[in-house]
C-alpha cells in the first residue's frame, strides 16, 4: 500500500515538473486559430474579410485533477489604411488570455495589442512585420497547496508547518512579442504562408519570491509555423499546418492537415475535418463548421505518451468559434486564400 502511494506521489511530482517544462506559457492545440498569440504579425492578415473576432477555451487534464488547467482567450483585430498606403495595410489588433490551474489556482490574466504592417511584393507574395506588448498578472492561492515537507509518511497533513513561505501571491510585468510572416500565393488556388516569432523578449522577471536572480526571468519563446491552403476543385480545400515552439529546455512539435468540404455551391454551408499530431504526446482529431462568416472547430487531445495509463488518453478538449466580415463592402480587399466564397 505504501509502495502504490509513494509511487502515485512520483507520478504527480513528476507530472507537476513535466507541467513547469512543457506548458511554460499558455497554449492551444488550435494554433491555427489562435493567430494573435502565434504571431504579432498575424495581426489583420484577414485574407477572407476586413475583420476578425474570435474565442478559444481549452480544458486540460480533467480526468486526473480536481481542478483541471482551463485556458480561454478572446481576440479581435482589423485591416486599416488599405485604402491610403500602396499595395499595403496596418493591422490593428488585441488579445485577451485567461488560465486558471491546479488546487492552488494558480491564475494568470494578460492583456496585448499589436500592430503589425503588411506590404505586397508585386501579385503574388505579402511580407508582414509585427509587434504586441501587455501586461501579465499572475497569483496564486496557497491556502490549498501542500508541500514536499507536510508529508507525514502516508498523506500530506496543510496542518504540519512547512518551510516554503512565498513573498508575494501576486505579480504583474510588461511582456512584449515581435514576429514576420511571410505568404506566396501564386494562384487563387494556392497559397503557402510561413512564420518566426519570439515571444517575452523583455525577459520580464515572474516569481513569487522577492529576487533578482536571472532564473527567475521568463525565458524568451521561439515559435516557427508554416501552413498552406490547396484548392482541390469547387468542393474541396486541404489545409495542412506545422507548428513548432521551443522555450528554454521545452520544445513541442505539432502537425496535420483539415479539409474544408462545401455543402452549398456558394460556400455558405462548409465541413470541416482533419487531424493532428504532436509529437510524442498526443494524437488530436478536428472537427467543425463553417456557416457564412463564422466557423466552429472542436479538437480533442488523445493522449499517446505514457501518461495515458493514468488518463487513459482523455487529455485535453478544445474548441474555437472565429467570424471574419467586411466593412466596406466597395473598398479594396486583398484575398491571396483559396476560398469557395465569390466576391
Amino acid at each position: 500500500m505504501r509502495s502504490s502511494l509513494k509511487y502515485k506521489l512520483i507520478v504527480g511530482f513528476s507530472l507537476l515538473f513535466a507541467v513547469s517544462l512543457s506548458a511554460q506559457d499558455l497554449h492551444f492545440s488550435q494554433f491555427m486559430n489562435s493567430p494573435l498569440t502565434t504571431n504579432p504579425a498575424n495581426t489583420g492578415f484577414i485574407p477572407d474579410g476586413d475583420y476578425r473576432l474570435g474565442i478559444n477555451y481549452r480544458n486540460q487534464w480533467s480526468s486526473i485533477m480536481t481542478l483541471p488547467y482551463k485556458t480561454m482567450s478572446a481576440f479581435g483585430d482589423v485591416q486599416l489604411m488599405k485604402d491610403r498606403l500602396e499595395n499595403g495595410w496596418i493591422g490593428l489588433g488585441g488579445v485577451i488570455l485567461h488560465d486558471v490551474a491546479g488546487s492552488g489556482n494558480l491564475t494568470s490574466t494578460k492583456i496585448y495589442g499589436s500592430v503589425a504592417y503588411h506590404q505586397m511584393m508585386g501579385y503574388s507574395s505579402l511580407l508582414s512585420l509585427g509587434f504586441n506588448v501587455g501586461y501579465a498578472n499572475k497569483q496564486i492561492n496557497v491556502t490549498n497547496l501542500k508541500f514536499p515537507d507536510q508529508f507525514d509518511g502516508r498523506f500530506f497533513d496543510s496542518k504540519l508547518p512547512t518551510s516554503v513561505v512565498l513573498d508575494r501571491n501576486n505579480i504583474g510585468y510588461l511582456d512584449m512579442q515581435v514576429g514576420m510572416n511571410y505568404a506566396y500565393f501564386p494562384t487563387d488556388k494556392i497559397y503557402i504562408n510561413g512564420g518566426f516569432s519570439a515571444h517575452h523578449v523583455n525577459k520580464p522577471h515572474e516569481s513569487f519570491f522577492t529576487s533578482s536572480d536571472a532564473s527567475d526571468k521568463v525565458p524568451v519563446r521561439y515559435i516557427g509555423f508554416l501552413n498552406g491552403s490547396f484548392k482541390l476543385n469547387d468542393q474541396v480545400i486541404i489545409n495542412p499546418n506545422v507548428y513548432y515552439t521551443q522555450q528554454a529546455k521545452a520544445s513541442e512539435l505539432v502537425g496535420g492537415l483539415n479539409v474544408h468540404y462545401n455543402l452549398s455551391g456558394d460556400g455558405t454551408y462548409q465541413l470541416i475535418g482533419g487531424a493532428y499530431y504532436r509529437h510524442k504526446e498526443a494524437v488530436i482529431p478536428m472537427i467543425g463548421l463553417g456557416y457564412n462568416d463564422y466557423t466552429f472547430s472542436f479538437t480533442y487531445d488523445a493522449t499517446i505518451s505514457s501518461l495515458k495509463n493514468y488518463d487513459k488518453t482523455r487529455g485535453a478538449f478544445e474548441f474555437s468559434l472565429i467570424k471574419q466580415g467586411v466593412l466596406n463592402p466597395s473598398s479594396r480587399r486583398i484575398t491571396p486564400c483559396p476560398t469557395f466564397r465569390t466576391y
